[in-house]
């Protein structure tokens, strides 16, 4: 469908895009995947025709009817505006009605009232309904609860067109992604598969190239080595066949000219060797593998293992027109990692809010430990003092507290000229790493991160994970990361039919539980309408019954009846538990 050939683009100085070309045919399902600024959105806005690249060629086949999803979900939309030849109204209505939204949400009225999941979602039923078949999706699981990314998953999963996802949600590029594109220093890379077998698969390139590498500098020390010899014996030589004689050696001149001629001889032989090391030297080799970065989040606390941190007893929260929660009772202990959950709109900043001590309770009690320190990571990154540069805003005077906090914001790809570039001017990534760092620069009993992940890269999210599952205090984490909550939470504090619940296993072991709750419901409801049905049939046999002549084939005939469908209605009584 689409076809791109030796393309290239600058911006001043910097190759973003440095002779790439690839191939993207009917049906396949991309990741694009990259460090933030690597150029992704660049790549994508090129082949949308919204940006020009400097070179290369780009072929789109005529039939491709793109939708285009980008990053920023802030549109003027109008479901009574200007008609659409392409977008199928009632398609629409079906998608919004899938979502949980109503035609009311279209207005351009109500849209500055949206929540950003809200908008996304109408924004994705409007792509929708226009039946594109190529979808270029830019982070569109921001802002989707876990409910929202699990209907996006089905639906892209069996969508017949192709589709391009730039995404740092693991998770949902693990379920839909067929093969992955990498932007790396200007280049793409090609991979096939999902996110998961990607990273396998570009780790395992990379520690084969450092094992050749590894061999190769052990080769050339050898050579080196070799070189170094050969030239200590070609100076030797070149100093025997220049040697001053003794008169009675120089009469001996048959002799003498023999030795030159033999040590010239032997110095062609050496500079010839010598010639073959240096050319073998010379050979392109392979460059040293690239540096990773190494995140090492250090998060320190206070040892209180196995004491409760917090507890709520029949906690209450309402506002005049509505409650968020009510009847809940749960604990959170020292040292445990635990995810809170719920959909969009449940009351989990609210609830968070509450921990602070920034919202009142309506009703019940919410404990906290004597003397607990909470940290707490907002969502916001436009709450930083936008004038302030990140050193001022961390405002360390510690010489070793200040070089530590330098080299993790170095370790998460932080640049130095960034830190004194003042925080208004820093992306929404860099925003939040300095929020992190300046958390991490104090000693807390408990973290309170609210979509830690947001803006953050894919290598960034990945060194973030692995930093927290050494941290020894407790962490509360919101996010609909879903690959953070399953990989770092063995507890969860689910919100839902407004109550907040304790449960001692991970989201996915969760979701499970839920499944098969679902399927022993909806089986219990069968069995029990089976059971009305057989109980209105014995009613109908015991009046044919009463008429029949006994002993009678008819009275016979009812009576077997009778007894089956009893038996019958035991066993389901059994089954529903009555």
């Amino acid at each position: 469908m689409i076809e791109v050939r030796q393309l290239k683009k600058s911006f001043g100085d910097r190759d973003i895009l440095n002779d790439i070309s690839f191939q993207i045919e009917e049906g396949e399902r991309i990741g694009l995947v990259g460090w933030n600024g690597c150029g992704k959105t660049t790549l994508v806005n090129i082949l949308l025709g919204l940006l020009a690249q400097d070179s290369g060629t780009i072929s789109v086949e005529p039939t491709v009817s793109f939708g285009y999803l980008p990053q920023s979900t802030d549109y003027n939309l109008s479901f009574s505006g200007e008609p659409n030849d392409r977008r199928d109204d009632s398609a629409l209505l079906q998608t919004m009605s899938e979502l949980s939204l109503n035609k009311h949400h279209w207005d351009n009225a109500q849209w500055k009232h949206l929540s950003g999941g809200e908008k996304l979602k109408l924004s994705l039923a409007a792509i929708w309904s226009t039946n594109p078949n190529f979808l270029i999706l830019d982070e569109p699981t921001n802002h989707l609860d876990i409910a929202g990314i699990h209907w996006l998953v089905g639906q892209i999963q069996p969508f017949a067109g192709s589709t391009l996802i730039i995404s740092h949600d693991r998770y949902f590029l693990d379920q839909t992604a067929t093969k992955i594109f990498e932007l790396e220093d200007g280049a793409l890379h090609e991979y096939t598969g999902n996110y998961s077998m990607y990273r396998e698969e570009k780790k395992a390139q990379r520690e084969k190239h450092l094992r050749d590498y590894r061999l190769q500098q052990k080769k050339m020390e050898r050579i080196h080595q070799q070189i170094a010899t050969l030239k200590q014996w070609s100076n030797k030589a070149d100093r025997e066949a220049g040697k001053s004689r003794s008169g009675s050696e120089n009469r001996q001149i048959g002799l003498k000219e023999y030795e030159k001629v033999k040590a010239k001889k032997k110095d062609k032989q050496i500079k010839s060797k010598l010639n073959r090391l240096e050319a073998e030297l010379a050979k392109e080799g392979i460059d040293k593998p690239k540096e990773e970065y190494s995140i090492s989040f250090q998060f320190h606390a206070r040892e209180k293992r196995g004491r409760r941190v917090l507890e709520a007893k029949d906690l209450k929260k309402e506002f005049s027109d509505k409650v968020l929660f009510d009847n809940s009772s749960f604990y959170v202990k020292h040292g445990e990692i635990v995810g809170l959950s719920g959909p969009n709109g449940c009351g989990k900043t609210t609830f968070i809010k509450m921990l602070l001590g920034k919202e009142e309770i309506t009703g019940g009690t919410l404990w906290r430990a004597p003397g607990l320190r909470v940290a707490y990571l907002s969502q916001d990154v436009d709450d930083l003092p936008g004038t302030k540069t990140a050193l001022a805003y961390l405002d360390i005077h510690d010489r070793e507290k200040l070089r530590k906090a330098r080299t993790i914001l170095a370790n998460m790809g932080m640049e130095e000229e960034k830190l004194s570039t003042p925080i208004a001017d820093l992306s929404l990534g860099e925003r939040t790493k300095v929020k992190l760092v300046y958390i991490l620069m104090q000693e807390y009993d408990v973290l309170i991160l609210d979509e830690p992940t947001n803006h953050l890269d894919l290598p960034s999210r990945e060194q973030l994970e692995e930093t927290l599952t050494r941290y020894t205090g407790t962490l509360l984490i919101v996010s609909h990361d879903y690959y953070l909550i399953n990989k770092l939470c063995q507890k969860l504090l689910i919100i839902d039919n407004h109550r907040i619940q304790r449960v001692e296993t991970g989201l996915s072991d969760w979701e499970e539980q839920q499944k098969r709750q679902t399927v022993l419901q909806a089986d219990k409801k069968a069995k029990k309408e089976d059971l009305a049905l057989i109980e209105t049939k014995i009613i109908e046999i015991l009046g044919k019954l009463s008429h029949a002549v006994p002993n009678s084939e008819e009275y016979q005939r009812l009576e077997q009846q009778f007894s089956d469908l009893s038996k019958r209605k035991q066993q389901l009584l059994l089954d529903i538990g009555k």
